[in-house]
């Protein structure tokens, strides 16, 4: 081994150590002691899987079918484990071992800076851009919020980038072998979001190394790796393909999937509008990139007991612990969006973005910064309604995804990468007049912006949507403080703009050499990233056991679990549709989660949310006759609850049962007729089936149906009919993709009655009736996923090897 290898490999091994040294010191409170961070969707995701997770300990089987959210739901999207997946093993070596969220902020920093060496970028700087990158205010934010596959997702993106550029920049083998397996661990993460951005980035990239191939007249080995490229693509999807195929089955009866009704404002595939736009920036948001408090922070900002809300509280007579607990949450946000928190770039982020601007040549920059406008064009979404629409109408796939502001990932990605290019093109270059100019305007864009925010800040206002709802007394003091956020975050990047001069004053004047400089802004870009992150996962976000906490047994817990049988289900009256923490001990009405079956939702919306405000004002009359909610009952609500105790639970005497029969079947002509129908129907005694999909069987008889055994993938009742032919109702969700029905081992064909539940048309005499799931999707998708992950592995180290013997040479 040479010694310039030797070399390197010790600076990467330093380098990388950094990286974990920096992961500890954001996460220490969780890998140096025993709390973790407070992760809300965490919360609810292990809500709505863990009795899937014992199910899987005690059996070994895994649950393909999750009864314990929204009545009953494929699991595909909750915790479901696929056998042929290798690729797991890899993604926990790549995080050294490190568990969410530690490992995934330890693997952007890894990601990125693997991607700015691709692009022959230096060793120190492309450790400071890893940095920003990792600990942008959208990851830190994200892995707040729990959103720890979205973050995942993001991690992963440089890495695959990082492949496709080695392909097409003279490493081609390496390229094709990372690039597979890169792709096969992102889209692995399971977030098709993030990963319809990085195509949107990666089709940027395709287009630039396209326009210089024509310019070049070079198509052959444009040809070659373009077609490598798609193979690894291939393969990677491979790899996925278990996972992809369910999901992809499944989100057509989504929300995200075509609506059934006419009635339905939204027409088409995909998303409402209004849904999907709901979380839109307005146009002079963007700004949070360079200055976090431009727009107050976050919705529920910590204030200082000196503050101006402070002195305020304490006019009006607050006591000191009043006014300290009250300044922990204080609606500083006076953007345009209901609820948020700043996507934080980085002040030297953005400065060497326009660096880039200013020295990069054009044919290396335009994919870059487009991809940082489109960004932000995106993310402003109903505030930019007509390019907006436009994709949203008609951009494939793009309507199938929420929460717009999302996009800013593709603008962060951009500026980091083309601003420490460009910071690696500046230390190269010889100092000139035309370099010299070029920096004058760099510091006079970003000081002279800042400066002006300084200067006329009062102009702004400081108004927000919120204050509509605050007392008179307490709205000036607000926005004085919002004043004041803006003003000190101004000054802190005024101060970062200020040092990064001074290093490049001092770098061309020969006062100090290159590594010093280097060194310097390293040190500058990691005190303006991680004060940052620490804003947002300081030590109080993390704590002991908070799973522990949030699912400890309460009195209502107890007193339900102690009564409910299998198939019996709960309504959680407290923001029911919203939370996943009832799942984790009860079959629950409501849930929490992106992707409902949409037939559901629909209930919901025509149906229950009805019967909602029905319960709550019987239990204020303090009756417990909840004989008219037709479609609770024959979601078989046996008990419904609004608070911890015991004296907070109300049990349901009519709820319909696991499965009844009934005496009256009504055809329908359309989705639109049964839904409108069902809420008003005794569901009891009547059904209503669509006869345009199904046949109406002809029934006479009557009977009782018992539940046997329940278990995630199979159900099993005993039917006693007499009379002749009767019409069998279940209290199941009805789903055409994997259940298969038998009487007496003899198939049968499952019929849709009230919407959303299962029928079967059950013969005179005593029957064994079961349910069984198995979706031909999951299965295939295994043995797929097996094959396509094993040769990827092989070809990533057969690729690899021989890039390491090469580099021996």
């Amino acid at each position: 081994m040479n010694a310039d290898l030797k070399r390197n490999l010790l600076t990467h091994g330093l380098i990388i150590l950094g990286f974990l040294i920096i992961t500890m010191l954001v996460h220490y409170p969780s890998l140096l002691g025993d709390k973790q961070i407070n992760q809300h969707d965490i919360l609810q995701g292990q809500g709505g899987n863990q009795q899937l997770k014992e199910f899987r300990a005690e059996t070994g089987e895994e649950a393909l079918w999750n009864p314990y959210m929204f009545s009953g739901m494929p699991a595909y999207l909750t915790g479901v484990q696929y056998s042929g997946e290798i690729l797991k093993h890899v993604y926990k070596v790549y995080l050294l071992g490190l568990g969410h969220p530690e490992g995934i902020l330890f693997a952007s920093f890894v990601s990125f800076y693997i991607l700015l060496l691709c692009f022959k970028v230096r060793p120190i700087i492309a450790a400071a851009g890893a940095i920003a990158f990792g600990l942008n205010g959208f990851n830190i934010i994200g892995i707040m919020a729990g959103h720890n596959a979205k973050i995942a997702a993001v991690a992963l993106m440089p890495l695959v980038l990082a492949g496709i550029h080695l392909t097409f920049t003279g490493k081609r083998w390496l390229g094709f072998g990372l690039t597979a397996i890169a792709l096969g661990l992102q889209i692995r993460t399971n977030h098709p979001q993030i990963t319809y951005y990085l195509a949107i980035i990666v089709l940027a990239y395709g287009i630039n190394v396209l326009v210089n191939t024509i310019r070049k007249k070079d198509f052959k080995p444009f040809g070659i790796n373009a077609g490598l490229m798609i193979l690894a693509a291939i393969l990677a999807v491979g790899a996925n393909y278990g996972r992809l195929a369910t999901t992809l089955e499944y989100s057509k009866y989504t929300i995200r999937g075509k609506s059934e009704l006419k009635n339905d404002q939204q027409a088409s595939s995909g998303l409402d509008r209004e849904y999907a736009f709901r979380y839109s920036n307005g146009i002079a948001e963007p700004f949070f990139l360079f200055v976090p408090n431009i727009f107050g922070g976050s919705s529920q900002q910590e204030l200082s007991t000196k503050s101006a809300v402070a002195e305020a509280l304490e006019s009006a007579g607050y006591n000191r612990t009043q006014i300290a607990q009250q300044v922990k949450a204080i609606p500083t946000y006076w953007g345009d969006q209901p609820l948020t928190a700043p996507y934080y770039a980085g002040t030297l982020t953005v400065i060497l973005f326009i660096l880039g601007i200013l020295i990069i040549s054009k044919k290396h920059k335009v994919w870059l910064i487009s991809l940082v406008v489109l960004g932000i064009m995106m993310s402003w979404g109903k505030n930019f309604e007509g390019f907006n629409n436009l994709l949203f109408d008609y951009l494939p796939g793009y309507n199938k995804f929420r929460s717009v502001t999302f996009t800013i990932i593709i603008t962060i990605f951009a500026m980091n990468l083309l601003g420490f290019v460009a910071l690696e093109r500046l230390v190269s270059s010889e100092w000139n007049a035309e370099l010299k100019k070029k920096t004058f305007i760099l510091f006079g864009i970003g000081g002279g912006f800042l400066l002006a925010l300084l200067l006329f800040s009062g102009a702004l206002g400081f108004r927000g949507a919120v204050d509509a709802q605050l007392p008179d007394w307490f709205i000036d003091a607000i926005r004085e403080d919002r004043r004041s956020l803006l003003i000190k975050d101004a000054l802190r990047a005024m101060m970062f703009v200020v040092s990064f001069a001074v290093l490049v004053w001092a770098l061309f004047k020969k006062k100090v050499k290159v590594s010093q400089v280097l060194i310097g802004l390293l040190i500058i870009v990691f005190i303006d990233s991680f004060s940052l992150s620490k804003r947002f996962l300081g030590e109080e976000k993390f704590v002991k056991n908070p799973s522990r906490d949030f699912f400890a047994m309460t009195e209502a817990d107890n007193a339900i679990a102690s009564q409910t049988s299998a198939g019996e289900r709960v309504l959680n009256l407290q923001n029911p549709f919203n939370e996943n923490r009832t799942s984790y001990y009860h079959e629950s009405i409501g849930g929490y989660h992106g992707a409902k079956i949409r037939r559901y939702q629909d209930l919901v919306d025509y149906c229950l949310q009805g019967e909602l405000q029905s319960a709550y004002q019987k239990l204020q009359s303090q009756s417990l006759d909840f004989s008219g909610l037709q479609a609770l009952n024959m979601l078989n609500t046996k008990f419904l609850f609004a608070g911890t105790q015991q004296n907070a639970v109300f049990p349901n005497r009519y709820a319909n049962g696991n499965a009844w029969t009934v005496s009256k079947v009504t055809p329908v002509n359309s989705p639109d007729e049964e839904i409108s129908s069902v809420c008003s129907i005794n569901t009891k005694n009547e059904a209503l089936i669509d006869q345009t999909k199904f046949d109406i069987p002809q029934i006479s008889g009557s009977g009782i149906i018992t539940l046997s055994e329940k278990t995630p993938n199979r159900v099993v009742y005993s039917a006693d009919i007499s009379g002749g032919q009767a019409l069998g109702v279940f209290s199941e969700i009805y789903y055409p993709e994997g259940w298969e029905a038998s009487i007496d081992g003899q198939e049968v064909d499952i019929l849709r009655a009230n919407y959303v539940l299962r029928a079967l048309a059950i013969p005179e005499g005593s029957h064994e009736v079961v349910f069984e799931f198995k979706p031909e999707t999951y299965y295939t998708g295994n043995t797929i996923t097996l094959i396509f992950s094993c040769v990827i592995l092989l070809i990533f180290i057969a690729t690899a090897g021989l890039e390491i013997r090469h580099s021996l040479q």
